[in-house]
């Protein structure tokens, strides 16, 4: 909980047990101070001591700064994220043990695609209300997730957390994810008339703002697929600077011309498909946008 507000993790994975665990513990440590706002670390807090109700005490450094109106250090925390989704997209590892045993919730989907697997994940009958993306090969800085949100409490529908204005890891984005992703973020600049750097999968949406863009893309598309029809239907789009670390572990996408091939004809066919057919989704054409 944060702010007031419900927040659901959502998680596609595809054979990331490397990672899926310290990925999924790494979020759950999060801490959000009840009264100064700020997000702790609980793994890393000085102050990871509980009491009988679950609750932290914050110990933390923040509430003794300047203009800060809490002068208890024993103020409570509570978690900042209220679950976690996993979606096994048809892993051969253990991806799917690990995670459960981190604490997420896991949801099958053996059609391979991100599309496909974020579906599935949104499928679990759980409240929603803002929803994140997070890729499961631990690129995300996870203490990132308030200022991906913060526009969303003052308004916004969609939140993309921009790589291209973050700074990124050394060896974090390929040659050809940096070539892709400028030239889909420069088509739907020009196409749309907006300001788009980058198609970034760590983002956050409300609820009523996703049932609102009927997605329906099941491989490489999705993320395209929601920028554009936010545009379309004139949603409060914005985007933040994120950080991006080096993946751990081989890239589906990035790491195989397969993949490098499928996601370009993924993205690509969607920015162009949803130009020509424009806002009506009755009039698109129903073909396959890619592979995973």
């Amino acid at each position: 909980m944060y702010a007031a507000r419900d927040i659901t993790v959502i998680i596609p994975a595809l054979n990331e047990a490397p990672c899926i665990a310290r990925v999924v513990e790494e979020l759950a440590a999060l801490k959000v101070c009840t009264q100064c706002n700020q997000v702790i670390n609980a793994t890393s807090s000085t102050g990871d001591e509980t009491s009988d109700l679950g609750m932290l005490l914050c110990g933390n450094d923040a509430c003794h700064i300047e203009n800060c109106e809490v002068e208890n250090p024993g103020v409570q925390c509570h978690t900042l994220i209220d679950r976690i989704i996993v979606c096994d997209n048809g892993s051969t590892d253990d991806t799917a043990s690990l995670a459960a045993a981190s604490g997420a919730i896991v949801k099958y989907e053996p059609e391979r695609g991100y599309g496909a697997a974020c579906l599935a994940a949104l499928a679990v009958d759980v409240q929603k209300d803002i929803i994140l993306f997070v890729d499961g090969d631990h690129s995300v800085v996870a203490t990132e997730i308030p200022s991906v949100i913060a526009p969303i409490l003052n308004g916004a529908d969609l939140v993309i957390g921009s790589r291209t204005l973050g700074s990124s890891e050394k060896g974090a984005l390929s040659i050809p994810q940096r070539f892709g992703n400028a030239l889909a973020s420069f088509l739907i600049s020009k196409l749309w008339s907006a300001n788009v750097t980058d198609l970034g999968p760590f983002r956050a949406i409300t609820q009523q703002a996703l049932q609102d863009l009927q997605m329906t893309d099941r491989k490489f598309g999705w993320t395209v697929e929601m920028q554009v029809r936010a545009l379309q239907l004139d949603k409060v789009v914005t985007e933040v600077p994120v950080s991006t670390l080096r993946r751990i572990g081989k890239s589906k996408v990035s790491g195989t011309v397969r993949g490098v091939i499928g996601a370009g004809h993924g993205i690509l066919g969607t920015i162009f498909k949803l130009y020509l057919f424009g806002a009506n989704r009755s009039a698109l054409p129903k073909f396959s946008t890619g592979e995973n």
